[in-house]
């Protein structure tokens, strides 16, 4: 370990050192970043961007009295360094180790919880406010990227906070022109025109070198000033001036010379202030600032090359859910396809480069995408909405409100269904059947394999109606592919004939079932599998035909309550199939946040592998479980 970073366990041993010695305490902040994320895989590039940031925060504030909110969390693995978590970094995003995001139960430096975007500024306001309303002298910054700025949350903090001129509260706009992929739309545009008004950037420079010096009683002169000449040129700052906040940048976030005299001086200051830093995604990495997409999130690399191992030969299940929606846009010219920021991560670049004038990248934005996409469908098209199950949860009244009620033909494409493994339970999509299952109107599926996917989503495309496919993260099965034919709406399938008890499964539970049928099999127990395909409509037939066996699990990776195990002991209930009918268990996630962890550990603690679930049988078959 390098020498500066070796005497600095918290932000009090980080204000011992001059303010000469930070720059080499940021290259090895940085070196030992890639070099641990190397090991460990994880959020690299947007960690790499905001080194000397995070420095010069825990430099000048009193830290954790003040609270220093991060935005998502991306970038908080400098923030995990200099406070008390450096010799953990190597457990990071592992069973039993540091969750790759900030979290309250992990740090006091850590004062909020993060994973999902644009929450930093509605967090700060409200620990702001707490703190005036308990007269406590305590500093509050949110610091939040450009491309989380796109959420209209992040715009409804900041017209919040702006009408309180009075209220000690920062908000650091950390500017990199990325979130995950390009950022994209008017916003980004807009902070675009301000690093390129180079009239206006040598004035601010000129500013911010005079800011240095002054003292704060003449701040209002200097501030008055600047707005004159700030009016004269036409002015980046307006849009946050605007909305009640002081604006200051652009500064380079990577320059200690700027940032350092900028931030104590807005330290002085108790009112709404928006700095803004402009920083590189991947800084000092060749490879991530190259492809700062690439090395957003990554596994382990090779520390030497920056070289990523390939996931081997079998395509995710993004990949071919991409693959088929092209196909069926080919045959079908109203098929457009919207995503939220994520245009790799979802697999919609493939159809963005084939049907450009189609593809709609909305930014941040879950609610507006689904609503656009209400829109859209309302003047004929076919919109596929695809979105990580996780965050479709934020658009749960405009699902409801604006297309299920109105009963218009949306697709909603749940990418990252299930266990996400080491991202944690902020990512984790495992509420989604529980979430839709109550909304009339809506055709749920979930595929156990990437033939199913591909008649799933042709399925949907026919319906006329809304729908919902949730897939896994991860590597399909490998299977040859088949044509995209629609299915029979609310047929399942038996997959292996038994006699001792039946497996319904929904999934990516289908072929555990099945690998745990083979074990049992083995020991004399013949277990039925069968594949529900749909959880609503449920496969009624299918369900019939299990209930007549002496014991019916269900399996499924989502939470049990609500989810397609308590739909099939709803639907038992009513038809009049338990009074005499099978034993039945259902077997998912229980009612608690599930920790990060590889998803095979996930899977093998919660006994959803296939051992796991050969072991609840035999439980079962014994009287016991």
């Amino acid at each position: 370990m390098a020498a500066l970073l070796d005497r600095i366990q918290f932000p009090e041993d980080l204000r011992r050192l001059s303010e000469s010695d930070l720059p080499q305490l940021a290259e090895e902040i940085r070196e030992f970043t890639i070099d641990t994320v190397a090991c460990t895989g994880g959020h690299l590039g947007a960690s790499l961007g905001v080194v000397e940031l995070t420095i010069a925060l825990h430099y000048l504030y009193n830290t954790p009295h003040d609270r220093i909110v991060w935005d998502v969390g991306h970038q908080t693995y400098p923030h995990k360094i200099l406070t008390g978590r450096k010799e953990q970094l190597a457990t990071l995003r592992q069973r039993h180790g540091l969750s790759g995001f900030t979290k309250r139960e992990e740090s006091p430096y850590d004062p909020f919880g993060t994973g999902h975007s644009s929450t930093s500024i509605s967090a700060a306001l409200g620990m702001a406010m707490a703190s005036r309303q308990q007269k406590m002298a305590r500093k509050v910054v949110a610091v939040i990227g450009d491309g989380a700025l796109t959420a209209g949350m992040a715009f409804e903090a900041l017209n919040n906070a702006g009408q309180d001129h009075a209220l000690d509260l920062v908000v650091i706009l950390n500017d990199n022109e990325m979130s995950i992929s390009p950022n994209v739309g008017a916003m980004s545009a807009y902070l675009s025109r301000i690093l390129s008004g180079k009239v206006y950037t040598r004035i601010k420079d000129g500013g911010g070198r005079m800011l240095e010096k002054i003292s704060v009683p003449l701040l209002d002169t200097a501030r008055r000033a600047e707005e004159f000449v700030k009016g004269m040129i036409l002015t980046p700052g307006t849009l946050f001036e605007e909305l009640g906040f002081t604006y200051f940048g652009p500064i380079d976030g990577h320059d200690f010379n700027q940032l350092l005299p900028t931030l104590r001086n807005i330290k002085r200051l108790d009112e709404p202030i928006l700095l803004h830093v402009v920083t590189q995604k991947g800084k000092g990495f060749p490879p991530a600032e190259e492809n700062p997409c690439t090395y957003h999130g990554v596994p382990p690399f090779d520390r030497s090359t920056g070289q990523i191992p390939k996931n081997g030969d079998k395509p995710s299940y993004t990949q071919v859910f991409a693959e088929a929606l092209v196909e069926l846009a080919h045959e079908d010219p109203r098929l457009v396809a919207i995503t939220a920021a994520m245009p790799e991560g979802t697999g919609l670049n493939l159809f963005q480069e084939r049907f450009p004038s189609r593809f709609f990248d909305v930014g941040i934005a879950e609610q507006h995408a689904v609503t656009f996409a209400a829109g859209l469908a309302c003047e004929g098209l076919i919109p596929v909405v695809a979105i990580y199950s996780t965050f479709m949860q934020r658009a749960y009244d405009q699902i409801f409100h604006d297309v299920v009620l109105q009963n218009l033909p949306v697709v909603f494409a749940l990418d990252r269904a299930g266990l996400v493994g080491a991202d944690g339970p902020t990512h984790a999509g495992v509420y989604d059947l529980s979430y839709l299952r109550s909304l009339p109107n809506l055709t749920i599926m979930a595929p156990a394999d990437e033939n199913e996917l591909r008649r799933m989503l042709a399925t949907a495309v026919q319906l006329g109606r809304p729908a919902a496919i949730r897939y896994p993260r991860g590597s399909a099965l490998g299977l040859p592919l088949e044509p995209a034919a629609p299915l029979p709406e609310g047929i399942g399938r038996c997959m292996r004939q038994g006699r001792d008890i039946a497996l319904a499964a929904v999934g990516a539970m289908v072929y555990p079932a099945l690998k745990a049928a083979e074990l049992l099999a083995g020991e004399g127990i013949e277990a039925a599998v069968y594949d529900a395909r749909f959880v609503k409509p449920l496969p009624s037939l299918m369900l019939r035909e299990a209930a007549r066996f002496p014991r019916l699990a269900t399996l499924e990776e989502n939470t049990l309550q609500g989810g397609f195990g308590a739909a099939v002991l709803e639907f038992l209930a009513q038809e009049g199939l338990l009074d005499h009918g099978p034993v039945v268990r259902t077997w998912g996630l229980p009612d608690q946040f599930i920790p990060h962890g590889t998803h095979k550990e996930l899977l093998a603690e919660l006994e959803l592998h296939p051992e796991g679930i050969a072991q609840r049988v035999r439980r079962l078959m014994r009287g016991e479980g």
